[in-house]
């Protein structure tokens, strides 16, 4: 069990679900070191009683430092774009294979008690069977669903090969207070409740009846800090992070309230649904915020 008072590291400690990762991090009583390139992420994220580096996970050198004495590292720093990744591969790779090899070799190098990676859901693709389990082969669409399951082998190996503890959480749909609105990979629900804010209908595409595990930020930050500490975990192993439950885009539209506008398809999986059992099991997690409280609370902070 690791206890609390102890150096940790956050990259990616600017983004959406890092901030949230890092505030509740020191809520929990540990000093916390943010490392943020700010490409994607916004310094006001960073909570004051952080200490913040501006940084590129690629230079190995610099977090082998700024991991010295810490216990373990988050690592949630990527380019997190699909339709980003398909158009610019050697960016997005260079950031999501490369930097993940980096913070690992920094890590050990450090002498860092476990990195808990986040990896992404997206490494299953289109699947025939429901709900995703962690043993079914991954079958990623694009560059980045492929970069985040390349990352997750990358901390195996370095389980096996360099004995460094690993742990990697498949991210499914997160939401939540201050989830990105803008671009091609922004999550529909901030996307739609922006549009409302706007005055504008919900644009759906196509018939809205794909479905999403919409799990909440605040019950994947716990999963980070059970995963941190759980003495059942540490070699490599893959967990999926989703709430067990899927509704339709249609649905969220419905809960938000207000017109919607269909709009042309596009080229994404129909479904996706998390068996979390294995969280259950091994990290003794399990979702807390249902889609229906979460919805109230963005209407409320978005005054719908």
């Amino acid at each position: 069990m690791i206890t609390k008072n102890k150096k940790v590291v956050v990259t990616g400690g600017a983004g959406f679900i890092g901030g949230h990762l890092a505030a509740a991090l020191l809520a929990e009583g540990y000093a916390v070191t943010v490392v943020d390139d700010l490409s994607g992420g916004k310094r006001d994220r960073v909570p004051k009683d952080a200490t913040f580096f501006e940084l590129d996970v690629n230079d190995t050198a610099a977090l082998t430092q700024i991991m010295s004495g810490a216990t373990f590292v988050f690592h949630l720093a990527a380019l997190p774009r699909v339709q980003y990744s398909i158009e610019h591969p050697v960016e997005t790779d260079r950031v999501n294979v490369g930097g993940t090899v980096s913070v690992l070799k920094a890590a050990q190098d450090a002498g860092v008690a476990r990195v808990i990676y986040s990896a992404s859901s997206s490494a299953y693709g289109d699947q025939v069977v429901m709900p995703l389990t962690e043993d079914m082969p991954a079958n990623p669409k694009s560059p980045y669903g492929l970069q985040k399951y390349i990352g997750e082998l990358y901390c195996r190996l370095w389980s096996e090969v360099h004995d460094l503890s690993t742990v990697s959480l498949r991210y499914f749909n997160v939401y939540g207070s201050g989830a990105s609105a803008e671009g091609a990979y922004a999550l529909v629900i901030a996307k739609f409740l922006k549009q409302r804010a706007l005055g504008g209908p919900m644009t759906i595409t196509g018939d809205g009846a794909q479905t999403r595990d919409f799990t909440h930020v605040r019950d994947v930050v716990r999963a980070n800090i059970l995963a941190a500490q759980s003495e059942h975990v540490g070699k490599g192993e893959v967990i999926n992070i989703g709430a067990g439950k899927n509704a339709s885009v249609a649905r969220v539209a419905e809960l938000i309230g207000g017109s919607v506008e269909h709009i042309a398809p596009r080229l994404e999986p129909h479904d996706t649904l998390a068996d979390n059992s294995r969280a259950r099991k091994l990290l003794g997690w399990k979702p807390t915020v249902s889609l229906e409280e979460g919805i109230v609370e963005l209407k409320d902070e978005f005054h719908l």
